[in-house]
């Protein structure tokens, strides 16, 4: 048997830009792919709640798409970052506890979901990462010597926190740790959805001045970080503003509307189960004729049709015209904007599509006493928090 050929430079750019909002850049991808013989990614997550479907589905299938590109990749569980933040119930046992029980155990299945393999993941507590690497702090002051305090208060945004707000100071380090955690493990590609770009932005203004752990190419030079940015996925419930005003910031408003792991409305979580998914898609927001911020159009553009190049088939009512088969989002988009398409015939569809989709993670989940342990005890803190 003919072995497989390794992809070429333009194959691992597909793979590594397709469904994403921004590369920074894709010329230093290009270098990076041409020059270093291994590139390492990151992405990092706080242990704050539920693993929904933007977290379980849109930032695995990045993953999927980067081991495929033959990048190594780490799942970072942002312990302290948690901790700052003050989430769950702000003690740091239960954090990392819940961080390998419930989270990571989650990702694992939501990988599974989207066809990966997850023996191609490295997980990584930070809490081992500081504690194992003598400079880590260093670097953070080290970050922190080279940006200014004014702007460490406008990325708080990255903590889900409005920018202006008065925190505490830990919450004005939390940055600084976070561009100091992709030098600490030599990342080439640091991942996020496109709300944690001031950080990236932060690593990546700093990183040729920095003297401790700066990243460094294969023949010792100085480099700066990549980041690549994912779509956020939109919430289901109506926006508290409607219409959307045309004069704000688009970035800024999707960002206020993406889905929530603190308000399970907003939100499918990867182990719900199918007569939980279709009761909540079906009352979510989806305005007749209406594209832009509609939930229910953004699902089925990121989580149906970036995963398919296959015309999708919906099942409409006899009284709205019967099956019909679309070749594209483009195409269902038309559609529903001409209203040829109920909103509840789309929500139906995309409801069924979900719950196939989820189906290899509910049945890793349901055999995972681990799993289901860490999820009763997640579910007491989420409540109790109310």
């Amino acid at each position: 048997m003919a072995a497989t050929s390794a992809p070429s430079i333009d194959e691992r750019v597909e793979l590594i830009t397709r469904n994403t909002e921004e590369i920074l850049t894709v010329d230093e991808l290009r270098e990076l792919l041409a020059t270093e013989p291994e590139l390492r990614h990151y992405i990092g997550f706080e242990i704050s709640g539920r693993i929904h479907l933007g977290t379980g589905l849109v930032c695995m299938a990045k993953l999927r798409d980067f081991t495929k590109a033959g990048i190594s990749c780490t799942v970072f569980l942002a312990d302290w970052h948690t901790w700052i933040n003050e989430k769950l119930d702000d003690d740091r046992n239960t954090i990392r506890s819940l961080a390998r029980d419930y989270f990571q155990e989650g990702l694992v299945a939501a990988y599974r979901a989207v066809g990966g393999n997850e023996h191609d993941l490295h997980f990584l507590l930070g809490s081992d990462l500081y504690a194992s690497t003598t400079d880590y702090w260093s670097c953070v002051v080290d970050v922190s010597k080279h940006t200014t305090l004014a702007r460490m208060q406008r990325s708080i945004t990255i903590l889900g926190r409005q920018e202006g707000s008065n925190v505490d100071f830990a919450k004005l380090i939390y940055p600084a740790m976070q561009a100091a955690d992709i030098f600490a493990q030599g990342v080439h590609l640091a991942h996020a959805g496109i709300d944690q770009r001031k950080a990236h932005v932060i690593a990546r203004d700093v990183a040729l001045q920095l003297r401790m752990l700066p990243l460094r190419s294969s023949s010792g030079t100085p480099i700066k970080p990549m980041a690549v940015h994912h779509p956020l996925l939109l919430g289901l419930k109506k926006p508290p503003v409607w219409p959307i005003p045309e004069d704000g910031d688009t970035r800024d408003v999707i960002a206020s509307m993406k889905m929530s792991k603190s308000d399970p409305q907003s939100a499918v979580f990867i182990d719900d189960d199918p007569d939980t998914i279709r009761k909540k898609v079906r009352r979510a927001f989806c305005p007749p004729g209406e594209a832009a911020y509609n939930p229910v159009l953004n699902w089925w553009k990121a989580l149906v049709f970036a995963e398919t190049s296959e015309p999708v088939t919906i099942d409409r009512t006899p009284e709205n015209g019967g099956p019909v088969s679309y070749a594209s989002y483009a195409d269902l988009e038309a559609a529903y904007l001409e209203e040829q398409l109920h909103p509840l015939d789309a929500k139906d569809a995309l409801a069924t599509l979900l719950i196939d989709k989820l189906a290899p993670a509910r049945d890793y989940l349901a055999a995972s006493p681990r799993f289901q342990e860490a999820k009763v005890r997640m579910e007491e803190i989420l409540t109790s928090r109310v």
